[in-house]
């Protein structure tokens, strides 16, 4: 894995968390920071960094735990380092039973941190999730590239972030408030057609003429992506 790899850091310590980015950045890292809950979780499920710091310690709404739980649940492989070491035997299977792939006491120890994000990051990657596939769609999520059958698809990065965020949830209908939030990061619903816009132009690459339609309007809900053809 590159150096320049997306390294998530879900820490609610404004100090720690800067003095982790400064550390990853001069690595030649792409760090990015992330609060407690749903900032984590959005980033998560959106950005597809190459790997993650987690806090164990109970965090606003849910723990690192469970968001590590919620992820391998939803078939996503990033490979974890949990700060802070188990206080017992017991706490050491839970967090491995949650899929942390490794943990490493607190306070850290900037050297050791770092060479523990590298060993996870030497795994090998047929380890992580590295290719979302929903019906004929396929995202590369290393490459950044997108496809159906064998066609290649040119997604603007939002549209990208889009489409894995629909092909995440194939089948369920998305509400124009969830888009938003799940996309875009907004915790309110701004009176525009930001999503609609950007729907359109995703639909126009997605289903060319002639191609059964992926892309469904669920009329006064929002939109689904419908891959069971």
């Amino acid at each position: 894995m590159s150096k320049s790899a997306l390294v998530l850091v879900v820490e609610d310590d404004p100090n720690t968390a800067t003095e982790m980015l400064a550390n990853l950045k001069s690595l030649g890292y792409r760090p990015q920071h992330a609060s407690p809950s749903a900032d984590a979780q959005a980033s998560i499920w959106v950005e597809a960094p190459a790997s993650a710091s987690i806090d164990r310690p109970p965090l606003p709404g849910p723990d690192g735990l469970s968001l590590i739980s919620k992820m391998r649940d939803e078939g996503i492989h990033l490979p974890v380092l949990v700060l802070r070491a188990p206080a017992s035997v017991d706490e050491s299977i839970h967090n491995h039973k949650a899929g942390g792939g490794d943990h490493l006491g607190k306070p850290v120890v900037a050297d050791e941190m770092f060479a523990r994000i590298e060993t996870l990051l030497r795994r090998p990657e047929e380890a992580r999730e590295t290719t979302l596939r929903a019906g004929p769609l396929t995202l590369d999520l290393i490459d950044r590239s997108a496809s159906r059958d064998r066609r290649k698809i040119d997604l603007l990065p939002r549209e990208f972030k889009l489409l894995e965020f629909m092909m995440r949830r194939s089948g369920q209908v998305l509400s124009r408030a969830m888009l938003l939030e799940g996309v875009w990061h907004y915790r309110f619903v701004p009176e525009s057609n930001l999503v609609a816009v950007h729907m359109s132009r995703l639909r126009q690459k997605i289903d060319l003429p002639g191609e059964i339609k992926l892309i469904r309007s669920v009329k006064n809900v929002g939109f689904m992506l419908d891959t069971s053809i």
